[in-house]
């Protein structure tokens, strides 16, 4: 019975408390492993691993640039870097620094981590980037400008939280966040999924799909295939099971698929990776090997 787990105050994951109480644990364990030779030994030899400028830059191609995500011991933080094909393919490239985090935290006097870029296809000018004050998954999220490699005043500005966000076009996202209280799943994460036109405050964008406190997470998100445009919103009821849907005409279509399925769209195309088996004992899909 609930009543009978000592242990059921740590579930208030952000509270004062648990949060003392796991900081207290952290510091058990950083006595006991960090203060050790064997441990300097061990971190030197991997800083030495990760300092290397022999290691692969391994790429993601967008439109003309190869963009990359580059650390070392001149760039602790980070710098997010592009090049051209040409470029990358000699024994030692040059990279155009497209944001230095170590120059941005200088700047901004804060400590952020790079959590990536969500480019608009297909002329990848603007980009939506992450940053984590710390490197938690709760993020900041900013319109940047690829060609001038800025922040752009005054554009798509979300304040730090556990945030979902992605490109419908130029003008218009889609964004799960922390909308304020009850907005939010049990678990932590964004429990209402809007569509923000810009120009409009965030608090003001229309809501797409509201779930329930009890699912894990709400998303959505636009496929700009040429020819096959479409909106999904997947609502994830646990870890393993979730509802995806159509958006049509402002409506919602159910995807007819087993909730323990992993759906993937692609053009006229649904792949359907099953857990378990499904469909008529007689024609039954077994389940995807794992």
């Amino acid at each position: 019975m609930a009543g009978d787990d000592l242990h059921l105050w740590l579930e208030n994951i952000q509270g004062t408390e648990p949060m003392k109480w796991v900081k207290a644990q952290n510091t058990i364990t950083a006595k006991r492993f960090m203060e050790s030779s064997e441990f300097k030994h061990t971190r030197e030899r991997i800083l030495e691993v990760l300092h290397s400028d022999a290691r692969i830059p391994y790429p993601n191609r967008m439109g003309n640039h190869l963009y990359n995500f580059w650390q070392d011991r001149d760039h602790p933080r980070g710098v997010w870097r592009r090049t051209t094909l040409y470029e990358y393919r000699k024994g030692d490239p040059q990279w155009e620094t497209v944001i230095d985090i170590d120059a941005l935290n200088k700047a901004e006097n804060a400590h952020w981590v790079f959590k990536g870029a969500d480019c608009l296809k297909p002329e990848y000018k603007r980009s939506l980037v992450s940053l984590s004050s710390g490197g938690g998954d709760a993020v900041e999220t900013r319109k940047f400008a690829l060609p001038t490699k800025t922040f752009v005043k005054d554009g798509f500005r979300i304040p730090v939280a556990k945030t979902k966000a992605g490109w419908i076009d130029a003008d218009t996202l889609y964004v799960g966040t922390d909308f304020g209280p009850g907005s939010m799943t049990d678990s932590g994460y964004p429990r209402i999924v809007k569509e923000w036109k810009r120009g409009i405050p965030l608090a003001s964008a229309a809501t797409v799909y509201e779930g329930k406190a009890t699912d894990l997470e709400v998303t959505a998100r636009h496929d700009n295939t040429p020819g096959f445009g479409r909106d999904f919103v997947n609502v994830w009821r646990d870890t393993f099971h979730s509802e995806i849907y159509l958006r049509k005409g402002g409506k919602l279509v159910r995807v007819d698929v087993p909730s323990d399925a992993s759906p993937d769209p692609h053009r006229e195309w649904l792949l359907v990776a099953p857990r378990s088996r499904s469909g008529r004992r007689s024609r039954g899909h077994p389940a995807s090997p794992r």
